[in-house]
């Protein structure tokens, strides 16, 4: 087989119609490389995963690379014995062992890739599988957006490869008119070539075709998918047995719920997907689902939750008019300070507000209710696969937040919803904080599990008032759990107030760790003057190793990631595992937007933040830089667009 290795996803090619088990890749390492390659993703597997509902896929997925790397079944039992937790002191060895590997020699990307191969060729990607995937490429020093474009190339590929033509379709609207398919129009299936059935509908899944994997996995990964099986499987991946996201609808109220859809808002295809959960609706700017989360990054492919409209409109009229007309900005200020103060029963509050709160009280209550019922119609819809099989990132904030808090929670009351989710973000979460709560639905989680709060967010603490005094409120204060999943988030310095979780996403989304990319108008584009603090942070899994064996700490994935990344100059943190607090960057953008005003004359019409800060700038600040919190990496990137 004649095929390029090159550092970057580009160079695949494909491969012949014959191959045979010396194409996969990572067979050409040397025996000694081998070993050392499964035996370090053996000792990850046992530091990510260490808990019992974990143990079946831990053990098939260390059954399955010892067979892809063509190893001796005698390495079992030191495999086993990696997996459970011993030979964390061998990483160093592990990796210098494989970087020495001519193979190795131009960079990691090639087994890697292979990696991806080996946890999609079944049909099923496993979030585990892709948080291993993470970690382990982290540790080779490949770099997240690598990872991220192969998968999306391989996605593309593997359901591109054969398109129907308008002759192909008119032949096969005829064989549906069978009885035996016709009910699968409902769902928009179809046949292709011989009569298998494969997902085409929606624009969320295209036909399949393992041939077409050819030229992104290599011969290897051509393989393992280049037979009839291996068609259905890779459907299965995509989500054939449904419409997928894009076509699910509910046709009928189901309990207390009237409307429950998805829409996509990007038209990628990739391996993994995140979901968008609104908290509420507004008249003007934010009155559509998908306006708050129009700045999210590199996220596989991104749908948002419509749920329950008539209701968030209803909710977001009544906070708009409680902070607008009813409560004025001095009293907001000595209520952000009664919330700090943790006392927030109903004694506390001015009688002012309590008689204002008919406004408000109905429709919260009735959200509050519905996105209960909401977030356990959502499990529903993951535990059937309706996104293929395929990992899931959940994002949310106010009461989108509570739909996938009780989404999890009913996750987790199901044995084997392991592997589904993740990663997940939660912002303002008006749901119960305590332990025993957060305990249960971690283990359905594979990566991590962001809790943004704000400590003054007067408002939350108002309408959760009357059940406060017996709960602790996530979106009020961390939650306190030692687990490498959990990740606390002070918004503070951004989130002034409820309606900022909207307002302010842009900004939120960097705070929190969430890839973002440039939009117009976004709350958080800083100029090439501004010097932001420069902080590090370890990637979570790194954190896992670092809980294994402390005394490793300094051996971190932040260095390595200078070689693939042009970052400015870092420092270490302490624990490795808070995403660094912004209030400084936020500081220096608010001075520097004050001196840009205060530079304008007074005759000059008033104009908004955006738009001052943007005159102000010379021919020769025409640079800007982004300061973004990379979701994998664990830097802080500058990222320069020229204009």
């Amino acid at each position: 087989m004649e095929e390029k290795q090159s550092k970057t996803h580009s160079d695949f090619s494909p491969g012949k119609e014959d191959h045979g088990p010396e194409d996969i890749i990572s067979r050409q390492l040397s025996e000694q490389s081998r070993f050392a390659f499964a035996a370090l993703c053996s000792v990850s597997l046992g530091q990510l995963f260490a808990g019992s509902e974990n143990r079946v896929f831990r053990e098939q997925y260390l059954q399955s690379l010892v067979q892809w790397l063509d190893l001796d079944e005698s390495v079992m039992p030191v495999m086993g014995a990696f997996l459970s937790g011993l030979g964390f002191e061998g990483i160093d060895t592990f990796l210098s062992i494989l970087q020495a590997d001519p193979l190795v020699a131009a960079g990691a990307t090639p087994i890697i890739q292979d990696l991806v191969s080996l946890s999609v060729k079944d049909g099923q990607y496993d979030a585990r599988s892709r948080v291993l995937i993470r970690h382990v490429s982290c540790l080779l020093r490949v770099s997240p957006q690598q990872l991220e474009e192969f998968e999306e190339t391989l996605g593309e590929r593997l359901r591109e490869a054969v398109e129907e033509s308008e002759e192909e379709s008119s032949r096969r609207r005829r064989r549906e008119r069978g009885r035996k398919l016709r009910r699968y129009l409902l769902i928009g299936l179809a046949t292709v070539g011989g009569g298998t059935v494969i997902g085409v509908t929606g624009g969320l899944a295209a036909p399949l075709v393992a041939a077409g994997a050819g030229a992104v996995l290599g011969a290897g990964g051509a393989a393992a998918l280049g037979s009839t099986a291996g068609i259905a499987i890779m459907a299965s991946l995509f989500g054939a047995a449904g419409a997928g996201l894009t076509g699910y609808k509910m046709n009928k109220c189901v309990g207390a719920i009237e409307e429950f859809e998805f829409r996509p808002m990007s038209s990628g295809k990739h391996l993994h997907l995140t979901i968008a959960v609104t908290g509420w609706l507004c008249s003007g700017k934010y009155n559509s689902f998908q306006a708050p989360w129009c700045s999210l990054g590199d996220c596989g492919d991104q749908y948002c939750l419509v749920w329950e409209s008539r209701f968030l409109r209803d909710l977001g009229s009544a906070m708009t008019s409680l902070l607008d007309g009813l409560v004025s900005m001095m009293a907001q200020e000595a209520l952000k300070y009664t919330v700090l103060s943790g006392i927030v029963t109903a004694l506390t509050w001015p009688a002012s507000l309590l008689a204002a709160a008919s406004v408000i009280d109905n429709p919260w209550c009735v959200c509050l209710n519905r996105s209960a019922e909401v977030g356990k119609h959502l499990a529903q819809v993951l535990r059937s696969r309706q996104q293929g099989k395929r990992p899931v990132s959940l994002i949310g904030f106010s009461l989108g937040a509570r739909v996938i808090y009780y989404c999890l929670q009913e996750l987790a009351s199901d044995k084997g919803s392991e592997g589904m989710v993740e990663d997940v973000v939660l912002l303002g979460a008006p749901v119960d904080g305590s332990e025993k709560s957060w305990e249960k639905m971690v283990k359905v989680v594979a990566g991590k599990i962001v809790n943004g709060y704000c400590r003054g967010d007067w408002l939350l603490g108002f309408l959760y008032r009357s059940s406060a005094a017996q709960l602790s409120v996530a979106g009020l204060q961390p939650i306190n759990i030692q687990d490498r999943r959990i990740i606390n988030v002070d918004l503070s310095s951004v989130v002034k107030g409820h309606l900022d979780y909207m307002r302010q996403m842009d900004t939120i989304l960097v705070a929190v760790g969430v890839p973002t990319k440039e939009v117009p108008g976004a709350s958080f584009v800083l100029p090439q003057t501004v010097k932001a603090a420069q902080t590090v942070v370890d990637d979570v899994e790194q954190q896992a190793s670092a809980t294994q064996n402390p005394s490793e700490e300094d051996r971190s994935c932040s260095e390595e990631g200078r070689d693939w990344s042009e970052v400015a100059e870092t420092e270490e943190t302490e624990d490795g595992w808070d995403i660094p607090d912004i209030t400084d960057l936020l500081d220096s953008l608010n001075e520097t937007e004050s001196d840009n005003q205060n530079s304008i004359p007074n005759n000059s019409p008033p104009k908004n933040q955006e738009t001052t800060k943007n005159n102000g700038l010379t021919e020769a600040d025409q640079d800007e830089e982004h300061i973004s919190w990379s979701w994998d990496d664990a830097q802080w990137t500058t990222e320069r667009s020229h204009k």
